[in-house]
């Protein structure tokens, strides 16, 4: 049985990955729909705080990467001619 924090912890990986993947797709050349990830997004920081300290800390790391995909995608759109 998955715990909340395993869960918290895939939805974290699967929205990196949705942004790693975006990002391979604009750098193809290939338009992207974020629509929805920023309920992903909020549904992630409310299963987060809903964990208890010590399991939220454990996310972190997963929570830095999405910023560090997040900034790489901005970066990737804005670089991107349109």
């Amino acid at each position: 049985m998955e715990t909340r924090e395993t869960q918290a912890a895939a939805l974290a990986d699967a929205i990196s990955g949705t942004l790693r993947l975006a990002r391979a797709l604009v750098l193809s050349g290939r338009h992207v729909d974020l629509a929805g990830l920023d309920a992903d997004v909020a549904r992630l920081c409310a299963a987060c705080l809903d964990l208890p300290p010590a399991q939220g800390r454990r996310l972190s790391p997963r929570l830095a990467a999405i910023l560090a995909d997040l900034d790489t995608l901005r970066a990737t759109l804005a670089e991107t001619p349109k």
